[in-house]
């Protein structure tokens, strides 16, 4: 059986989102005054008492979308709900009975399914004797807890866990096993590729700019291997930044770059390559992370426009990426969406290669003999031998007579050295060099600053 799911569910501004981040102990959803923040379901996995579960946060109910998406927000809702295997309803303890809590208390009287009753920002215990007129909403057991004081989360877990189905020796943890961000500007089709891959309307899509505002974990799976999905919200340029809102959202797709094992960068074939687009591989290339450039949309020109074209143009503008593969997609159709995941799969194996250092050394003794080091000072320096130290991205260390003489035309001809020979062809590679201050060695012919290419 799969993961239960658990949902949060409530009016705008009772603080589900902090739960969700409280439950989870991560700040993973946007928490703000502004109404009408969540759009899309956030889904977390949670273990307590020896039991997994996925918890799901959603947007309020009642809420009137200022971009006319209430309708595709109420969708996400329904999704939620129609999957949940337990319903946590949150209302404010503070602020008493509104009548838009009886409006979804009322709603969820057709599901036949677990719910609790959850009265948030109960700060103080004395705040618990007036949040018993909840009861009266008449809708499963009430606990009162605070996310910003830290009170009764272990009471709360108990409770969702109590509610789980009964668990089977089949039961999945649904740990994924690669993490795949999906990066770029906005409206480039990132939240329809995600759909795509997940076979579910996981993503509101929409034409208005902006839509996805949170980093959106989605589980998939393809050929029984479980996948996860980390929709961005889209970036532009940090002076058009006018809200708190999209402030957070670039601070959301940098942290999903630093999560993921592969990340995918797209573009709108139909659009050249920005600024914001240089600013966000450049902090991909900064966390060492292996990326596919993804030229999405492409059936609008196929036959039209040659390939090559693209292919040159993308290898012009990111020259030190030219190692980096470039896939032509379609996501709204899925045409070469199954191609694409599989290569981000082997770069995510590529990234977790590691080679001996007996393998590695031949291989740098022979890019020495084929293209020695400058002279520095009329000596040429010398490397006495290499190792490789860590995965994710591949690290290889130099023990050298004098790490400052080599130059940097040099360390990136060793690192394409190394991707040429070594079953990391595709991906980053981190090089130290590292003094060494013994020179009769034998040399394969070094500070501590890392090259990374």
């Amino acid at each position: 059986m799969p993961v239960p799911r658990v949902a949060i569910v409530g009016r705008p501004n009772v603080g589900k989102s902090s739960l969700f981040n409280w439950i989870a102990r991560r700040r993973l959803a946007i928490v703000d005054d502004f109404e009408g923040v969540t759009r899309d379901r956030m889904t977390t996995l949670i273990e307590a008492n020896d039991r997994f579960f996925e918890l799901i946060d959603t947007g309020g109910m009642g809420v009137e979308d200022a971009d006319n998406l209430t309708a595709d927000v109420r969708h996400q809702i329904e999704m939620a709900l129609s999957v949940a295997d337990v319903i946590i309803l949150v209302v404010d303890a503070q602020q008493g009975v509104m009548p838009l809590d009886e409006e979804v208390s009322e709603r969820l009287r057709s599901i036949q399914r677990p719910v609790i009753l959850v009265a948030n920002k109960a700060d103080q215990s004395h705040q618990d004797v007036l949040a018993e007129d909840f009861q009266r909403l008449g809708r499963g057991r009430l606990v009162c807890v605070s996310t910003t004081q830290n009170r009764n989360r272990d009471e709360l877990l108990e409770l969702i866990v109590d509610r789980l189905p009964e668990q089977t020796d089949d039961e999945e943890t649904g740990d994924p096993q690669m993490k795949i961000a999906i990066v770029g500007r906005r409206n480039v089709g990132k939240s329809t590729f995600v759909n795509t891959l997940a076979e579910d309307d996981r993503m509101i899509v929409s034409e208005v700019p902006g839509t996805t505002r949170d980093s959106v974990d989605v589980m998939f799976q393809v050929d029984d291997q479980t996948f996860m999905a980390i929709d961005t919200p889209g970036l532009r340029k940090r002076k058009s930044q006018r809200t708190d809102l999209e402030y957070y959202g670039m601070h959301r797709a940098q942290r999903s770059v630093r999560r993921a094992d592969v990340v995918l960068m797209f573009f709108d074939a139909s659009e050249t390559v920005s600024k914001v687009d240089k600013q966000l591989m450049g902090y991909v290339m900064e966390n060492h992370k292996p990326v596919i450039f993804v030229i999405n949309k492409w059936d609008q020109y196929h036959g039209k426009v040659p390939t090559d074209r693209w292919v040159h143009y993308i290898r012009a503008q990111f020259p030190t990426l030219a190692y980096a593969p470039i896939a032509f997609i379609t996501g709204q159709t899925g045409k070469n969406v199954k191609t694409l995941l599989n290569h981000a799969t082997m770069l995510f194996k590529q990234a977790r290669e590691r080679v001996s250092t007996g393998v590695l050394n031949r291989v740098i003794r022979a890019a020495i003999d084929a293209h020695p080091p400058a002279m520095n000072q009329n000596r040429r320096p010398k490397i006495y031998y290499a190792t490789q130290v860590s995965t994710e991205p591949p690290t290889v260390v130099l023990m050298c007579s004098e790490p400052k003489a080599f130059t940097n035309d040099y360390k990136r001809y060793l690192i394409n050295v190394l991707r040429d020979h070594l079953p990391y062809g595709e991906v980053p590679i981190k090089m130290y060099l590292h003094r060494r201050h013994r020179s009769g060695d034998d040399d394969v012919h070094s500070s501590g600053q890392a090259d990374s290419k």
